[in-house]
């Protein structure tokens, strides 16, 4: 059967690269992102066998989430994929950082992360079973110093995942955390860093294939939580 796939925060790079793949995996695909002029040129070229469904959606708005995740059911049913990818990255410490930049950063990836998931297990739970991966960084798992913002919401991100996966797990619900340690090769960067080496670099259709890897794991007794994606060790230890 056809699976309706959810991706939360769309942009060239690695959200792209996981919508393309999931629709040559033959899902139908929602694309969720605030700028409705990119997802709507990239719903019309997605891959087949699959179908795009471009939503603007800011996921810093409870009810604009609630509405989308409706729009989805309307065009394509019940959703069995989530991807929450929607990150605001504030690269500040303590004392730089505005109480509004820092609730940005949590109302993005947490409390979107939050609402999203609510939302799809809604769904996952009728239709017996289902699949959400969230997008970590090494933020997630190690601060990095000076990124109070991003590591608080990303540290968040991750706590939900752990607790989703530990209370629907047993109902065959597979929630997985990814940790990205380097950065992913995308066109603004590139653009910004002409010289830099693309070996130094995160392929983001590689990691999408890893992302799909993760949804085709059907056996609800060995249910991977976390994979760390790395090319090369990044002068961190996980604690």
């Amino acid at each position: 059967m056809t699976q309706t796939a959810v991706i939360a925060g769309v942009g060239p790079g690695l959200g792209e690269s996981i919508a393309r793949t999931f629709a040559e995996e033959g899902c139908n695909v929602a694309l969720f992102a605030r700028s409705a002029d990119y997802i709507e040129e990239l719903e019309d070229d997605l891959p087949d066998p699959g179908d795009g469904l471009a939503v603007q959606t800011d996921l810093q708005d409870v009810a604009a989430i609630e509405s989308g995740f409706e729009t989805v059911r309307d065009a394509f049913g019940s959703v069995d994929i989530l991807v929450n990818h929607a990150s605001a990255a504030v690269w500040k410490g303590l004392t730089d950082i505005s109480l509004e930049e820092f609730e940005t950063a949590w109302e993005v990836t947490g409390r979107g992360g939050f609402v999203c998931s609510r939302e799809a297990v809604e769904d996952m739970r009728e239709t017996g079973g289902g699949t959400i991966i969230f997008t970590g960084a090494t933020s997630a798992v190690r601060s990095l110093g000076g990124t109070i913002g991003f590591t608080a919401a990303k540290f968040a991100a991750r706590g939900m995942a752990m607790d989703i996966a530990q209370e629907f797990g047993p109902e065959g619900i597979h929630v997985a955390h990814v940790v990205l340690d380097g950065q992913i090769d995308t066109p603004d960067l590139r653009a910004r860093n002409p010289e830099r080496d693309a070996d130094t670099l995160l392929d983001p259709e590689s990691i999408a294939e890893t992302y799909w890897h993760l949804v085709e794991q059907d056996d609800h007794s060995t249910q991977p939580f976390e994979v760390h994606i790395t090319n090369g060790p990044q002068n961190t230890e996980f604690m």
